[in-house]
C-alpha cells in the first residue's frame, strides 16, 4: 500500500493485517453493536414485563443483528453517524432499523436503554483488546519463547566468555544467557495475564441513575456486574464516574512496554555478539547488505525490532499516563487516544516477527568463542583466589591483583607458572590447573 501514511498499514501491512480485526473502524463499530445486542438480551433474561413477547426465533434474529455483521452495514452506520454526529447514537439507530425488519418495533427503546456511549465504548474496546492479545500477541509471543528455551538447551554447555562493563568477566554459557531473556519474558507475560480487562457499566455518571428511576425494584448494579462478567468476560469497575478509570488498561500497557523492554535488550545483545563474530548470518540469494559494500550481511532484523519496539513503549507508556485522567466525571481525551491502541500493538508484532526473523538466520560461530576464551586465561584468576581463600592462604586476592590487574595478556603458561610458585601442596596445584575458561562456568 505505497499511498499509506502509517508503516503499519503501508510497508508492513502483511505483519499487522490481522489487527484490523480489533483496532480497526469497523472493528470498533462491529464490537459496539455486539455490546448493543447482547445488553438487550440480558434484559430480556432479566423478566421485564415489558419485553415478555419476545420469543426464541425473535432472540436468534436478534443475535444474527451481531454475528452476521457486514463491512457493508459498517458504513451504514457511518452514513448515520454524518448526520447524528455521534458514532455510539448511530449504532443505536441502525439496530433499531433492523429491530423494525424484524418486525420488533414495539421493543426498540430497549435498546441502548438507560446507556450512556461509554457503557458501549468501554466494554467494546476492552473486548476487541482482549481478543487481540489472545488471537495475535499472546500466540506469536508463545513463539519467541519456544524459540528461546530451544535454544537455551541447544546451546546449554557452549561456554562464552562473558563481558562486564564491556571487559571479560567469568566465562558463563550462551544458553544459560539465552534462557535469562526466556524466563524475564515469561514472568512479564504471567503478570500481564494476570490483570482483568475492566470495563465501565453504570450509566451517565456511573450509578444507574436511568436504570433506578424506571425499575428501582431491580438491583441494577449486580445486573451490570453479572452482565459484564458472564456475557462479556470483563471484569466490571465499580463505583466509576461517566468512564473506565482505565487503570487496569494503564497496567496491561505498562506490561507490555516491559515486555518490548525485554526484548529491545534482547536485540542489542544479539546485535553485539553478531558485531563480535559470535554469531554468523544466513546469506539471503538475492538480499543486498549495503548499496556500496557488498560484502556485507547486516543485523537489520534485529535493529527493526528495537526500532518498533521503542515507537510501541513510546505509545503505551503516553496511553497508560494519559487514560487514567480525566476532569471531574468525564472530559473527551480519552476518545481519541483509545482509537489508538491498534498503533504500538502493531509496531509489537512487527518487533516480534522481526525479532524472530533475526534469530532465524543465526549461525553460531564456535570457532570465535572458543578463540576469545583462550585469548582470556586471565578470568581463572576469580576462581584460583577463591581457592586459595578455602584454603587459607595469605591474601590470595592481592596476589592475583598482581598477576593480572591491568596486563595486556596472560596465557594458560603465565597461569600455570604462577600456580607452580606458590608455597602449595602439589595436589592443590593440579586442582587449580584443571581450572580452565572453558570448564569454569558454574551451573545453570
Amino acid at each position: 500500500m505505497l499511498t499509506a501514511i502509517s508503516a503499519i498499514d503501508g510497508r508492513y501491512a502483511n505483519k499487522t493485517a490481522a489487527l484490523s480485526n480489533y483496532f480497526s473502524e469497523y472493528a470498533l463499530i462491529k464490537y459496539r453493536v455486539l455490546v448493543e445486542v447482547e445488553y438487550f438480551l440480558a434484559l430480556v433474561g432479566l423478566g421485564l414485563p415489558q419485553l415478555s413477547g419476545i420469543d426464541s426465533n425473535q432472540v436468534k434474529g436478534i443475535q444474527a443483528i451481531a454475528t452476521n455483521f457486514t463491512l457493508e452495514q459498517a458504513e451504514s452506520i457511518k452514513a448515520i453517524e454524518r448526520v447524528t454526529n455521534h458514532d455510539v447514537k448511530a449504532v443505536e439507530y441502525f439496530i433499531k432499523e433492523q429491530f423494525d425488519a424484524l418486525g420488533l418495533q414495539k421493543y426498540k427503546e430497549f435498546i441502548h436503554f438507560g446507556l450512556t456511549s461509554q457503557d458501549i465504548n468501554n466494554t467494546a474496546i476492552p473486548l476487541s483488546f482482549k481478543a487481540s492479545l489472545e488471537d495475535s500477541y499472546y500466540p506469536v509471543l508463545e513463539e519467541i519463547l519456544n524459540t528461546l528455551e530451544d535454544l537455551s538447551k541447544e546451546w546449554a554447555t557452549t561456554p562464552m566468555l562473558a563481558r562486564t562493563h564491556g571487559q571479560a568477566a567469568s566465562p558463563t554459557t550462551l544458553g544459560k544467557e539465552i534462557k535469562v531473556f526466556k524466563v524475564r519474558i515469561a514472568t512479564q507475560l504471567k503478570q500481564l495475564q494476570s490483570i482483568p480487562h475492566a470495563g465501565k457499566f453504570g450509566g451517565a455518571t456511573g450509578n444507574m441513575n436511568a436504570h433506578y428511576v424506571a425499575f428501582p425494584n431491580h438491583d441494577w448494579h449486580d445486573f451490570a456486574t453479572q452482565f459484564l462478567d458472564k456475557k462479556l468476560g470483563l471484569t466490571r469497575s465499580y463505583p466509576t464516574t461517566q468512564i473506565e478509570h482505565y487503570d487496569q488498561i494503564a497496567a496491561q500497557f505498562h506490561a507490555l512496554s516491559r515486555i518490548n523492554t525485554i526484548l529491545i535488550d534482547f536485540c542489542r545483545d544479539i546485535w553485539t555478539y553478531v558485531s563480535m563474530d559470535y554469531f554468523k548470518q544466513k546469506v539471503i540469494a538475492g538480499e543486498v547488505g549495503s548499496s556500496a559494500m557488498p560484502h556485507k550481511v547486516n543485523p537489520i532484523d534485529f535493529e527493526n525490532a528495537e526500532g518498533n519496539f521503542g515507537i510501541a513503549n513510546a505509545l503505551f507508556n503516553h496511553l497508560a499516563q494519559k487514560l487514567p485522567i480525566s476532569r471531574l466525571q468525564r472530559d473527551l481525551t480519552d476518545s481519541t487516544v483509545l482509537r489508538n491502541i491498534g498503533s504500538p500493538m502493531g509496531h509489537t508484532l512487527i518487533g516480534f516477527k522481526s525479532t524472530l526473523k533475526g534469530i532465524g538466520k543465526l549461525l553460531l560461530n564456535e570457532a570465535k568463542l572458543k578463540s576469545d576464551l583462550e585469548a582470556n586465561w586471565i578470568v581463572t584468576a576469580e576462581a584460583i583466589q577463591n581457592i586459595l581463600r578455602r584454603e587459607h592462604f595469605d591474601k590470595p586476592y592481592e596476589a592475583l591483583k598482581a598477576l593480572t590487574r591491568g596486563k595486556a595478556h596472560i596465557s594458560q603458561a603465565d597461569i600455570h607458572a604462577f600456580i607452580d610458585s606458590l608455597a602449595i601442596n602439589d595436589q592443590l596445584k593440579d586442582e587449580l590447573k584443571a581450572i580452565s575458561p572453558y570448564n569454569y562456568v558454574g551451573k545453570n
